[in-house]
């Protein structure tokens, strides 16, 4: 037990966050040990909406559990579909047109900005400020019906194949896409000066829920909670993949390891995939967005295969086990808010119960991604 819970006297208390609470972003039970006001322990209780998507994906084809990914981290369904086809695609030998690549870049970047924007709006209301969610979610109407125009779907998208894309985009996609960013980069401005330079803001997330380089390590956290640590690591720059060395953009690092730096993680995350969408459109290719002769019932050869992409909320990995027949023997995800959550009963010990709200709030928690 740490110093801070030894000096406690016996007039504790145990009280339940959730798991019906707003503020725990999902299905979350969080049992907390309680001195007044301040976190003794706060313990998260986890499979309140298990579905087990795993052993779901070991009893279907390789292409029927294509729409279990969008069920998991449902802000950033596409990531989650890209991870699970590249895997197939590395187990299969199945090589992907140029064309279908880039159309997954700027289709994953616009699904991040639209979990950013809502993550931004939720995050601002669990610390009491209502309107910027409403400017967020405008804004994020406008990619939803990007997206749904070439996907079909507003939310848990199964745009992706193993070779490709379902379809093609039109021109109006591409412009419409144009038009999104110039107006969200003109916003961006009037969502710093309501929000990120507010002084109450700020002193709800300045020096607040620190998480130091060694937590970040011990708990194998990922994404923009590690890199508001400190940590200059992001899978579409450290483990390239699909066509994104083509592409010029900065991976936002901020090292004061507390929840305003995560917070400014993201909002400058929302500007470099706005700059990666814009090449992405500019250098797209023509050609087909279909690998040929992909056969319907696929059948990797036997072998252990592993393949991660950099999601909203860290590294996403998807590890497959082929036998050699139509679904696999087995399937482990990597779920990066797991890892994320796994840190909070640690890094909220001792911290007022409004503050470890806050520092939670700054995690970005997707609880269907944990409880998968």
């Amino acid at each position: 037990m740490s110093e801070f819970a030894l000096s406690q006297t016996q007039e504790t208390f145990v009280m339940n966050l959730g798991p019906q609470h707003p503020a725990t972003h999902g299905v979350l039970r969080v049992k907390l040990t309680m001195d007044g006001e301040y976190v003794v322990r706060a313990e998260p209780v986890l499979g309140y909406i298990h579905r087990m998507h795993e052993k779901m994906g070991e009893n279907r084809t390789w292409a029927k559990f294509l729409p279990n990914t969008g069920r998991m981290d449902y802000l950033h369904a596409l990531a989650y579909n890209h991870g699970h086809v590249m895997a197939v695609e590395r187990a299969a030998g199945i090589e992907v047109p140029e064309r279908a690549e880039y159309l997954r870049v700027i289709t994953t970047e616009l699904n991040r900005i639209s979990s950013h924007l809502l993550w931004f709006g939720a995050f601002v209301l669990d610390l009491g400020g209502f309107t910027p969610l409403l400017y967020a979610f405008d804004d994020r109407e406008q990619i939803l019906d990007l997206l749904e125009g070439v996907t079909g779907s507003r939310l848990t998208y199964c745009y992706y194949r193993f070779g490709g894309v379902y379809n093609d985009v039109e021109d109006d996609f591409l412009v419409g896409t144009k038009a999104f960013i110039s107006r969200l980069r003109s916003r961006l401005p009037m969502y710093h000066g309501l929000v990120t330079k507010n002084i109450i803001l700020i002193k709800r997330l300045k020096d607040i829920g620190p998480i130091p380089p060694d937590m970040v390590t011990r708990y194998g956290a990922t994404g923009p909670v590690a890199r508001g640590s400190g940590f200059n690591f992001d899978l579409r720059k450290n483990e390239p993949y699909s066509v994104y060395p083509e592409f010029d953009f900065d991976i936002p690092v901020y090292t004061e390891c507390d929840s305003m730096a995560r917070y400014m993680v993201r909002m400058d995350e929302m500007e470099q995939s706005m700059r990666i969408i814009e090449q992405a459109i500019d250098k797209l290719p023509e050609g087909p967005v279909k690998a040929k002769k992909v056969p319907k019932t696929l059948k990797p050869p036997a072998g252990d295969y592993y393949c991660a992409v950099e999601a909203a909320r860290g590294s996403f990995g998807v590890r497959i086990v082929s036998d050699g027949t139509n679904t696999p023997y087995r399937l482990k995800l990597r779920s990066p808010t797991y890892s994320n959550l796994s840190l909070f009963e640690e890094a909220s010990e001792g911290m007022l119960l409004a503050d470890a709200l806050a520092l939670m709030g700054s995690l970005d928690l997707v609880i269907p991604e944990i409880d998968r």
